[in-house]
């Protein structure tokens, strides 16, 4: 598939981080016949959209509906980029996560399968649970996974469904892992270590993390697979642009780094001592907490993807230093068209 203006190509979830970022990724590459959809609601998720170029806007629901609709009203649509969903790990109400998640989902995908649209579909790495089945997009092993959480069990369910129904390989699943970057400071609680520790160094000199409960790992030491939201989305659209590649595929670096090491990279970033406290994790976390991820990127390396990961350091200080300490946010630097047509 290659990318041009005359064909729409629609990104639910579009404010977002990940989303507003694909949009972000797209308008580089010149294209702007962007529809987006999305629930902008009372936050501020609405700033993301400002620097960004795009075609039209529509609510989440009013899409669904125009999909219904016999017809091309929607256009000739080149893909679509589903990255829309409540993405809080510790949301409680089921039937929300459910209908906005899975339902949602499934019903997205079934209609852009019944007129051969790319599909393109945000996952998660918290469908692989502790990790203890490993951290393998292939299908072989998803039904042995156990989400921690419904979040995780929403996207699970909709994985399993795709190859249930013999979609999977008509789509494509992005097992998102750690992912953090600029446009995140709307999600408030879930927004990143990185975002949440600038402001806590900027206001008070230190970071606090969460204490260990886990006797294999220290205070700190508990592991992540951290992942740059500009590397993420690149990542996405390297494998939408392959007709073949179909099915899961994690979107992760492949190397764990301690929580230890994202924050002496805030301070690094910022030019100043590391100064870290360790605290209580609150209970109605600790039994849902992944220690360990790491993202298993066999299938994604034999893709041949032609660029190089930002390291983690590189990430946050390019993080910290261009968007966080000039409260900017992507799009705010200038483009850069490739000359795409």
């Amino acid at each position: 598939m290659a990318y041009d203006n005359k064909r729409r190509y629609i990104v639910t979830g579009g404010a977002g981080m990940i989303g507003s970022a694909l949009v972000w990724a797209l308008n580089n590459r010149g294209i702007d016949n962007i529809l987006i959809v999305d629930r902008l609601g009372d936050d501020e998720k609405w700033k993301n959209l400002v620097p960004l170029q795009y075609a039209d806007y529509m609510d989440a629901d009013e899409f669904l509906d125009a999909t219904k609709v016999a017809g091309d009203a929607l256009g000739q649509v080149g893909a679509i980029f589903h990255m829309g969903a409540c993405s809080s790990t510790t949301e409680t109400d089921c039937n929300y996560l459910m209908r906005n998640n899975f339902a949602y989902t499934r019903d997205l995908a079934q209609w852009a399968s019944s007129r051969h649209y790319r599909f393109v579909y945000a996952s998660s790495a918290a469908t692989y649970g502790d990790g203890s089945d490993g951290m393998n997009d292939g299908s072989e092993n998803l039904y042995a996974y156990r989400p921690l959480n419904m979040y995780g069990y929403s996207k699970h369910l909709f994985d399993c469904h795709a190859i249930q129904k013999g979609i999977s390989r008509g789509i494509l699943g992005m097992k998102f892992f750690n992912v953090f970057g600029p446009n995140e400071q709307h999600k408030g609680d879930m927004r990143s270590v990185v975002n949440k520790g600038f402001h806590q160094i900027m206001e008070t000199g230190r970071l606090q993390l969460f204490k260990s409960y886990h006797p294999d790992y220290p205070h700190g030491g508990q592991k992540r697979d951290f992942l740059y939201v500009k590397d993420a989305v690149e990542m996405m659209l390297h494998l939408a642009e392959m007709p073949l590649a179909g099915g899961l595929f994690n979107i992760g670096s492949g190397q764990a780094a301690t929580w230890l090491e994202l924050g002496q990279a805030i301070f690094a970033a910022l030019g100043r001592p590391s100064q870290i406290d360790f605290v209580d994790m609150p209970d109605h976390l600790r039994g849902k907490y992944q220690y360990f991820t790491q993202a298993d990127m066999s299938r994604f390396q034999a893709t041949n993807y032609p660029e190089t990961l930002t390291p983690l350091q590189d990430s946050v200080r390019d993080y910290v230093q261009n968007y966080l300490m000039e409260s900017k946010h992507l799009g705010d630097e200038p483009w850069e068209d490739d000359g795409v047509a």
